[in-house]
């Protein structure tokens, strides 16, 4: 992910994202990565607040961009401006107390916050802070570049439920941020979505529901199922995940 530069209109610092960033492939994954944001409990909300030091203004959540283990929030304002923000500082935008200790006088500083620092600031601070002075180190001999990592490209998904075949890789268990215990899933390889013109998707994953247990799957087991694919990450290699399986036939 590239740098994120600001930009200023009527006094508003905004930081756009300069790549292309993640949304949101349904309400479901909305409602799940807002929970584990903290921005909300169990109803999802649509709106937030963005406050500055003399006005507040409505903002929606439109995607997210990756930055190693952060989350960094790509929001709208209703002028149609984006910006990039931490979810932890939008998350304090929402109390009612917010802003209230800046200063009296210190209005067109404070409008003219950024609404989140630069990805590259998130570890050192705002780029407005002076830097401490520190002794002179010796040069460091300059590392060779790194290759960088070829992105997986995104499929174009079908949008009704489909039918698949598949193999199942593994049984493995994936992190709920809102139980004491890990969700099972199933691992799924060699996924092709079945039709007149069939959809190689490689690896997916799915829930291991109270149904899916009770047909005795094994891994390695060649299945055929309906369903529908979401673009929705297991980890960094299994980007989609198959919801609600049904009609599972052994093969």
């Amino acid at each position: 992910m590239g740098d994120i530069e600001a930009t200023k209109t009527n006094e508003m610092v905004y930081y756009p994202p300069q790549d292309e960033y993640f949304t949101f492939a349904d309400e479901e994954e909305y409602a799940d990565k807002g929970r584990g944001w903290g921005l909300f409990g169990k109803a999802p909300k649509k709106q937030f607040w963005y406050k500055g030091a003399a006005s507040q203004r409505l903002v929606t959540i439109k995607g997210y961009l990756e930055y190693n283990v952060l989350n960094i929030l790509v929001i709208e304002f209703e002028d149609g401006n984006l910006t990039c923000i931490h979810p932890s500082y939008l998350k304090e935008m929402q109390s009612g107390s917010f802003g209230k200790e800046l200063p009296a006088g210190d209005t067109d500083t404070a409008e003219a916050e950024p609404s989140g620092l630069p990805i590259d600031e998130a570890a050192t601070g705002s780029a407005d802070q002076e830097p401490t002075a520190k002794p002179a180190k010796k040069p460091k001999e300059p590392k060779a570049p790194k290759e960088p990592k070829a992105k997986k490209e995104k499929l174009e998904l079908p949008v009704d439920k489909v039918k698949f075949s598949a193999k199942i890789k593994e049984f493995a268990t994936k992190a709920n941020p809102f139980s004491d215990t890990d969700d099972e899933v199933i691992l799924l390889e060699e996924v092709v979505v079945l039709g007149e013109a069939p959809l190689t998707l490689g690896d997916a994953w799915c829930g291991y529901s109270n149904t899916l247990k009770g047909l005795g799957l094994e891994v390695g087991d060649a299945l055929e199922f309906d369903g529908k694919v979401v673009d929705k990450k297991f980890n960094k290699e299994i980007i989609y995940k198959v919801n609600n399986p049904s009609k599972i036939v052994k093969q």
